[in-house]
C-alpha cells in the first residue's frame, strides 16, 4: 500500500531506497521483584551496564569524525553529565537494595523523577532536555538487554537503506554515518533539534516529526525521502518513482556541478566581490573548508577543544591548535571566538549551575570570570598570530564595561609576551559578536573601539524573540524573517558600512540559500557558514546582481506582514 507522510524538511536531499526500521528501546520497562539472593547480582548487572554506556561515551569522542557537526562534542558533553548525574548512576542502584526492584525498573522510576525535574523549570531550555534524559536512558537500557547502542543491522544488499526510528540522539547520527545510509526519518524532532543541527552538517537528507513514521512503515518498504519539501513516499506508484529518480538525478548533477565552482571567485554579476568564510572547530576541519572553496575561516569555535576532558588544555596544546589553523589556510583568514563556555557547554573544573543558563555565566562573562582560563588562551591566540592571519573574536559582548575588561585583558596579555620576547602580530585585529540586542542597539560603542564584527545569528533571533529553538513547544516561533530580526540585521550591516567597520554574518542564516541574497542585499559582504554549505552559496552569489535585488530587499525591510515578507522573498529568489 502507498502512502505520503509529511514532516520538518531539516536537511535537503532526494533520497530513494529500502527502508531501515531500527528498534525503539521503550522506558516503559517490565517491574518484577527479585529474591534477595539475586540482588548483588542485578546489582552487577547495573555497573557493568553503566560503565560500558561510559566507555561508549568515551570511544565517540575519543573517534570523533571529521564530517561531525560542530555542536557534537557539546551534545556528547552533555549526555555524559546525565548519565553521571546521581538520579541515573546511583539512585537505580540504591532504589534496587531497597526494594529489590528489577534494575530495569529502577532505571524506569528514576529517569521518570529525573524529567519531572526538568518539567519544573521555566526555562525552555532546560525543559527541552528531558529529551536528552530520555536518550540517555534508553542507551542505558539498551546496554541492559545485550544491544549496546543503535547497531545497525548487516547490509542483505548492495544499496542504500534509510534509517527509519523514532528518534535519534547525534550520537546515533554519527555512528551510522559510516553504513550505507542515504537518509533519517525521525518520528519526533524539530527543525532546530540537535538530531537536525548533525544532519545538516552531513549533508544528509533528514526528515524529523513524522509522528508514527516508525509505526507505520514496514522493514524493506520502498521509501522515496524529499529533505527539500518534508515529504515522505511509502511504497510509491511506478509514475511517482520515475519522477522523483529523475528529481534525483537532477539533484545529483546540480551537486557535481557545485563542486566544480570551488576555484571561481564569489562575484555577482555586477563584479562585487563577496568573502564565503567556513565555521570550524579544530584545525583538521580546513582541509574540509578549502575543498569546498572556503576563502578563510570566518569562525573557528575554540570551545571545542577544551569539551569532554578530564583536563584542561593547557597554553601550548591550545598553541598547537591554532597554529595549525593559521598555517593550513597558507595567509587566508583565521577568525578564532575565544571559548564560549556555559550554557549547555560545560567543562570540568569550572562547572556553573544557572537557574537560566543560556542567561547566565557563560562566553566572555565567563572567562571574564575565570582570568587564569582567559589569560592561558589568550597567551595561545596572540603566539599564534605570528603564523598566519589570525583575528581574535569575543564572543556575547552586552556592554561597554565588558568590552573594556576584555581589551585590558588582551593589554596585559601582550605586555606578558613583550616582556619574555615572544613574537606575535602586534596589530592583531580584535573583533566582538554581535548576538545580544543590547549590542546591535548600542552598536556604535563597540564599532568605535573592535576592528571587526559578526553577527551570530542563532543567539540574535532566540534573544531578541525570547524562544529557545531547541524547544519543540516554541519552535515554530524561532523566525529570521521576524520584522524585530530583520531590523536589528539590517542595522547592524548598514550601519557598519556607514563606519567601514568590516562585518560578517557567522550564524546559521549565512548557510541558508534562502536568505542569501536577502542579506547581500542588506550590504552584507562576508559570510560563515558550514563547510558544505559554501558551493550552493557561492552559486547564488554568482547568479545575483545587486541593483536588481535592491527594491525587492528594501520592500521586505519595510514590511511588516510575515505573510508579505515570504512572499516577497519568494520573488528576491525567484
Amino acid at each position: 500500500m502507498s502512502f505520503t507522510l509529511h514532516g520538518i524538511a531539516v536537511s535537503s536531499g532526494i533520497a530513494i531506497a529500502y527502508a531501515h526500521l531500527l528498534s525503539h528501546t521503550s522506558l516503559e520497562v517490565a517491574h518484577y521483584v527479585l529474591p534477595k539472593r539475586f540482588i548483588s547480582d542485578e546489582i552487577v548487572r547495573f555497573d557493568v551496564a553503566l560503565q560500558a554506556t561510559r566507555n561508549e561515551f568515551s570511544s565517540l569522542r575519543s573517534n570523533r569524525p571529521s564530517y561531525a557537526a560542530a555542536e557534537f562534542d557539546a551534545f556528547l558533553e552533555l549526555h555524559q553529565m546525565i548519565l553521571d548525574d546521581p538520579l541515573l548512576s546511583v539512585g537505580p542502584r540504591e532504589m534496587v537494595e531497597r526494594e529489590h526492584c528489577n534494575i530495569e525498573w529502577a532505571i524506569k522510576v528514576q529517569t521518570d523523577a529525573l524529567v519531572a525535574q526538568f518539567d519544573e523549570f521555566e526555562d525552555a531550555y532546560l525543559r527541552e532536555r528531558q529529551t536528552d534524559v530520555k536518550q540517555v536512558a534508553a542507551r542505558l537500557l539498551k546496554q541492559l538487554s545485550g544491544q549496546p547502542g543503535h547497531q545497525p543491522a548487516a547490509a542483505r544488499r548492495d544499496v542504500e537503506t534509510i534509517l527509519v526510528a523514532h528518534d535519534l540522539s547525534p550520537a546515533d547520527l554519527i555512528q551510522f554515518r559510516p553504513q550505507q545510509y542515504a537518509a533519517f526519518i525521525t518520528d519526533v524532532g524539530s527543525a532546530t533539534s540537535h538530531t537536525a543541527i548533525v544532519a545538516r552538517s552531513l549533508n544528509t537528507p533528514c526528515v524529523v516529526g513524522l509522528h508514527h513514521a516508525r509505526e507505520l512503515i514496514r522493514e524493506d518498504d520502498l521509501l522515496i525521502l524529499d529533505g527539500e519539501q518534508g515529504v515522505l513516499i511509502v511504497n510509491p506508484d511506478k509514475a511517482i518513482l520515475a519522477e522523483y529518480k529523475l528529481l534525483q538525478s537532477e539533484w545529483e548533477l546540480e551537486r557535481k556541478k557545485l563542486k566544480r565552482l570551488r576555484t571561481a571567485r564569489a562575484n555577482t554579476l555586477d563584479g562585487a566581490i563577496i568573502e564565503l568564510h567556513a565555521n570550524i572547530e579544530k584545525p583538521e576541519d580546513i582541509i574540509e573548508a578549502k575543498e569546498n572553496g572556503a576563502t578563510g575561516v570566518g569562525l573557528f569555535r575554540s570551545e571545542f577543544l577544551f569539551l569532554g576532558r578530564d583536563q584542561l588544555p593547557d597554553e601550548e596544546e591550545q598553541f598547537e591548535a591554532y597554529r595549525a589553523a593559521a598555517s593550513g589556510m597558507k595567509g587566508h583568514p583565521v577568525t578564532i571566538r575565544t571559548f564560549d563556555l556555559g550554557a549547555d557547554k560545560q567543562i570540568k573544573g569550572v562547572e556553573r549551575v544557572a537557574n537560566n543558563p543560556a542567561l547566565g555565566l557563560r562566553a566572555i562573562r565567563l572567562c571574564l570570570a575565570e582570568p587564569q582560563l582567559f589569560r592561558t588562551q589568550l597567551r595561545a591566540l596572540l603566539r599564534a598570530t605570528h603564523y598566519g592571519d589570525v583575528k581574535i573574536l569575543i564572543p556575547m559582548l552586552s556592554c561597554v564595561s565588558e568590552l573594556n575588561q576584555t581589551l585590558q585583558f588582551i593589554a596585559r596579555t601582550k605586555q606578558s609576551l613583550d616582556d619574555e620576547g615572544i613574537p606575535y602580530d602586534r596589530e592583531v585585529k580584535i573583533g566582538g559578536m554581535i548576538e545580544i540586542p543590547a549590542a546591535a542597539l548600542s552598536l556604535n560603542v563597540f564599532a568605535r573601539q573592535l576592528d571587526f564584527l559578526s553577527i551570530g545569528t542563532n543567539d540574535l533571533i532566540q534573544y531578541t524573540l525570547a524562544i529557545d529553538r531547541t524547544d519543540e513547544e516554541v519552535a515554530h516561533l524561532y523566525d529570521p524573517l521576524h520584522p524585530a530580526v530583520l531590523y536589528l540585521l539590517s542595522h547592524v550591516i548598514s550601519t557598519c558600512n556607514k563606519l567601514d567597520v568590516p562585518i560578517s554574518v557567522c550564524g546559521e542564516m549565512a548557510g541558508e540559500l534562502a536568505y542569501t541574497r536577502l542579506l547581500l542585499g542588506m550590504g552584507l559582504r562576508q559570510f560563515s557558514m558550514f563547510s558544505a554549505q559554501v558551493p550552493s552559496i557561492k552559486q547564488r552569489v554568482l547568479t545575483t546582481s545587486l541593483p536588481e535585488i535592491a527594491a525587492l530587499t528594501q520592500k521586505i525591510l519595510r514590511s511588516d506582514d510575515p505573510l508579505k515578507i515570504r512572499e516577497l522573498l519568494y520573488k528576491l529568489n525567484a
